[in-house]
């Protein structure tokens, strides 16, 4: 089998359309089995190709392109104010493109943007189908929490101590 060549790029605004796509795909198809239809269907609702571009204004938002097709995506902002904390927010995989790499690229990505090089701490709103995903990238609860939050959501991350995150 062929080596999967995926580029990641910046997020541009003419990638709305698809990239909302993309989510609203894979939330419906990879977290239906963690989540409700309810739940999804409120979640879907603010992804939009108008929310991903408003995303990509607040947050160092990027894409994973195969080929022509975007196939990924992510981004990092600051956790609220802080000078020294990130998080990452819409990291999304198309469901045939899971467990080929793409995922960790985007992470690796996220986790040397310049805003997370200068980060103490990076956190991670993780979905109950993606916790393990991130647990394998060196994540751990923040809380010890071994149950989702209120908003079915595992609160990860992960501390620069000494050398890189």
């Amino acid at each position: 089998m062929a080596e999967l060549s995926v580029e990641i790029r910046r997020f541009k605004t003419g990638d709305a359309e698809q990239v909302s796509r993309l989510v609203k795909r894979t939330l419906r198809e990879s977290n239906g089995r963690d989540y409700s239809k309810a739940y999804l269907e409120r979640l879907e609702a603010g992804m939009g190709p108008e929310s991903m571009i408003k995303r990509a204004e607040n947050l160092h938002f990027y894409v994973a392109e195969a080929g022509e097709r975007i196939v990924g995506c992510g981004g990092v902002g600051p956790y609220w104010d802080s000078k020294d904390e990130v998080w990452f927010s819409t990291v999304f995989v198309l469901p045939e493109f899971q467990g080929k790499g793409v995922g960790k690229l985007i992470v690796k990505t996220l986790e040397n943007d310049g805003l997370s090089l200068h980060a103490k701490r990076i956190e991670i709103p993780a979905s109950i189908t993606a916790r393990n995903f991130y647990i394998g990238l060196g994540y751990v609860s923040k809380d010890g929490a071994e149950k989702p939050d209120a908003e079915g959501l595992f609160r990860l991350e992960k501390r620069r101590a000494t050398g890189e995150i």
